[in-house]
């Protein structure tokens, strides 16, 4: 079968990412072998190209957001069939969906809603699942009124926003006017352009002075610092960008700092854990069903054009999910 591959750990680098033809994959016990239908493009995908995992077997197969159909079962996977439509966030250790056929852990897998498309089913994942994994597994909900998104045209600050508005939470957000436009189709109630607003001051001035109750804060570094002095008394800020700042001070305010992230569950060996990934994505399926999330998917391409894709995600030239369309 057709793959695209990082031939080797030493030509990683997008520039070398190859299409080549491969072995088409067998699942073991616990696995499912999938027909690819669609993949959707992540920040992740170019960004280990380049830096690479040092778990992996090349040449590797890159692609973890999967839609497609069943193909072979093993012998525990219990509750599939050949023929059912699926859709997952795949392990960034294992060879990845930009082929024909990838293999995966049945504990992560999804059934995909007749209702929704391959390519919406492809969209929907890790973005969307970093989103409610923060929201609606990581914070305390109880007393939370306001929220704090940053990077609100980035996928996941698109998807957290519309989490947000079903959770009744007033939503504040940060954009670059390049995104604005994106930002303000899925609404938020402040919309704040970091380049020329103080997010502070902004942020202060629309929750009255009290600050937000949840800061999902996808920048990290010293911006994580910087939001202890836009929370509100018992904030909670959700670290979700690499790097945490040599100080913060949470005791002031009486802060929480959460961690969220997706990386991490495979690794876990936790069958629970990575199940919740297949929770979670119907959760969000069945939210696109009934209309109150919108997918916004930003291109369709083939598979063919699958490297360039990755390079326009990675110029930050994209607006909107990008699919790769595998099977015609």
């Amino acid at each position: 079968m057709r793959a695209w591959i990082v031939p080797n750990q030493a030509t990683l680098g997008l520039e070398n990412l190859k299409m080549a033809d491969v072995a088409i994959p067998m699942p073991d016990d616990d696995e499912l072998q999938v027909k690819v239908h669609a993949v959707g493009l992540n920040p992740v995908d170019y960004k280990v190209i380049d830096a690479g995992i040092a778990a992996w077997a090349t040449p590797h197969i890159i692609g973890i957001d999967v839609a497609g159909e069943v193909t072979k079962v093993g012998v525990r996977a219990s509750g599939f069939k050949v023929g059912d439509r699926v859709f997952y966030h795949g392990d960034l250790r294992r060879n990845g969906s930009l082929a024909a056929y990838t293999v995966t852990l049945a504990a992560g897998v999804a059934h995909l809603p007749a209702e929704l498309s391959y390519q919406q089913g492809a969209a929907i994942l890790c973005a969307n699942l970093t989103a409610y994994q923060a929201l609606y597994r990581k914070v305390n909900l109880t007393t939370a009124h306001s929220v704090l998104i940053h990077a609100g045209g980035g996928a996941v600050g698109l998807a957290a926003l519309q989490l947000a508005h079903q959770l009744g939470l007033q939503t504040i957000t940060t954009t670059s006017e390049r995104k604005l436009a994106l930002v303000e189709k899925v609404g938020a109630d402040t919309i704040i352009d970091y380049h020329h607003e103080d997010v502070t001051k902004a942020v202060l001035t629309a929750t009255n002075g009290r600050g937000v109750d949840i800061s999902l804060n996808t920048i990290g570094g010293d911006e994580l610092a910087a939001d202890t002095d836009r929370m509100a008394y018992n904030g909670q800020i959700v670290a979700i960008g690499d790097g945490l700042p040599d100080h913060m001070d949470l005791d002031d305010r009486a802060l929480a700092l959460i961690r969220s992230g997706l990386g991490g569950v495979y690794r876990s060996n936790d069958e629970l854990a990575i199940h919740d990934l297949a929770v979670m994505a119907n959760g969000i399926a069945q939210l696109v069903v009934a209309g109150k999330l919108d997918p916004l998917i930003g291109a369709v391409e083939p598979f063919d054009q699958a490297a360039v894709a990755l390079q326009a995600l990675k110029a930050g030239t994209t607006v909107g999910k990008t699919i790769i369309k595998v099977t015609p």
